[in-house]
């Protein structure tokens, strides 16, 4: 599908033109969305578009890495959005002069539809050209970044609020997911915060130079936002510690106390190994009182050990 809009000499926006028309007409710039194309849109990119051949390469291969390549006449980015629903990478193509803007995706693109509305309810279209659309764009595109990130902030908080109780096996599986997709975004983000700051810091893009406070703002909520994810890798593996650190604990009082149980029965069971041998010259075998004096010394033993490890806080 292509969606087409031109803005002419005396302001008026011009929708659903035919690419070869626009190529053609006398416009002050015009825009081309490419969404879904078959092979007989595809075409258009060649002629009578005119562009590279490896730039509509990378167009049909997608997740290319974010860039930008420099040709005649024209610059090609490689930007990538953010799946609100499965924070996946979406990777939106843009060729960029003073004369157009062509956008170019496979997926639906949130940030060039909510463009293209603003642009259709503008009363100011002396303000636009194709500089100005590439900034809604990428702007767009990176505030989507944040909602992703805050709903991960919330989910550590929430693992990090009911970690007790939980089974380690759940607690570290939520952590792992969560941690795959920081990962993800990380992704994404870093590629784009090199890309605008390239942008920014080009000389052969004249059109951004005159408007460099704005792509500086872009490229400041990337830093923010590489930050963020990092803190966010940071919490994870805290938790995950702590978590494990705690478990680990528990595990060592539950085996302390086995052990000091353990200790407790030693001296018993020897007692009632050495005198479970039924040798036949043992005293206390034919002691009236034997029985009753081995438990007492036995009852004895245990109470006292038990008294004594208390009072080392061995228990505790």
């Amino acid at each position: 599908m292509i969606r087409t809009v031109a803005v002419s000499r005396n302001y008026e926006l011009k929708v659903n033109i035919q690419v070869p028309e626009l190529v053609k007409g006398d416009y002050l710039w015009f825009w081309i969305d490419f969404f879904q194309p078959n092979e007989k849109e595809i075409d258009l990119l060649r002629n009578p578009l005119g562009f590279h051949p490896l730039a509509i390469e990378d167009c049909i291969f997608t997740l290319q890495r974010p860039k930008l390549d420099f040709f005649e006449g024209y610059t090609f980015f490689v930007t990538q959005a953010v799946n609100q629903k499965t924070i996946k990478r979406e990777e939106v193509d843009l060729f960029l002069s003073e004369k157009y803007v062509v956008t170019f995706h496979h997926n639906p693109s949130v940030e060039i539809d909510e463009v293209f509305k603003r642009l259709h309810q503008s009363s100011e279209l002396k303000t636009w050209d194709t500089t100005h659309v590439l900034y809604y764009i990428l702007n767009k595109m990176v505030n989507n970044y944040f909602p992703p990130v805050y709903q991960i902030e919330d989910t550590l908080t929430e693992i990090d609020e009911n970690s007790k109780g939980r089974s380690m096996e759940a607690l570290l599986s939520d952590l792992f997911n969560t941690r795959h997709d920081l990962l993800s975004l990380r992704h994404t983000v870093s590629p784009m915060r090199d890309l605008v700051y390239r942008i920014i810091n080009s000389q052969r893009l004249q059109g951004i130079q005159r408007k460099i406070e704005y792509f500086s703002d872009i490229h400041d909520h990337l830093l923010k936002l590489t930050e963020m994810i990092e803190a966010n890798r940071e919490l994870t593996t805290d938790i995950r510690d702590s978590y494990i650190s705690l478990n680990s604990n528990e595990s060592n009082h539950v085996m302390k106390v086995l052990t000091v149980i353990t200790t407790i029965f030693m001296p018993l069971t020897f007692i009632v190994g050495v005198y479970g041998m039924n040798f036949r010259y043992m005293p206390e075998l034919s002691w009236k009182y034997g029985y009753f004096g081995a438990l007492f010394l036995m009852f004895a033993i245990a109470v006292g050990m038990s008294w004594w490890f208390l009072k080392k806080g061995w228990f505790k």
